[in-house]
């Protein structure tokens, strides 16, 4: 599986190139472009409104193509996003708005209402899960398993 880490804290670089491929994004993409502004990715043009049949990015030197290939082709969990939080705040706003009208899973995953895969992952996750003691490690995993939207305190209480 596919993931595309778009950090909460991204640099203003990042932000301009995908501010840019994304204010040209067709309605799917557009409805994300708050959530994608708040997390410092995209900054939002009049051409918002425009519905082209494709989109050109590149993040982090990595180039994207995204195609509207209409009702007939639909979203799978082989191409993914993730969102890496600092707070918990951050964790909460993604997840309210990206689960509007889509649905939960487990461990942090969603899918949107257009049935695009998501994971708003807080950065502690991976330092609870890479914990050089293994039982607390084992903990934090546990913890996680049980989990649909992830709370950094409950992780860190559980591996303590």
């Amino acid at each position: 599986m596919a993931a595309l880490q778009l950090p909460a804290g991204a640099g203003s670089s990042v932000q301009h190139r995908v501010g840019e491929a994304l204010r040209h994004a067709p309605a799917g993409v557009s409805k994300h472009l708050k959530v994608l502004e708040r997390a410092g990715l995209s900054v939002r043009g009049r051409e918002a409104q425009w519905r082209p049949c494709r989109i050109e990015l590149e993040i982090d030197g990595v180039r994207f193509l995204a195609l509207n290939g209409g009702p007939l082709f639909k979203f799978s969990e082989a191409v993914s996003f993730q969102i890496l939080c600092d707070t918990q705040e951050d964790v909460d706003y993604f997840w309210s708005k990206l689960t509007e009208g889509g649905s939960e899973g487990q461990c942090g995953w969603l899918k949107d209402k257009f049935g695009l895969s998501w994971q708003v992952v807080p950065t502690a996750l991976p330092q609870l899960l890479q914990n050089p003691n293994p039982e607390m490690a084992q903990r934090a995993m546990r913890a996680m398993l049980q989990m649909r939207k992830l709370d950094i305190a409950a992780l860190e209480k559980a591996a303590a």
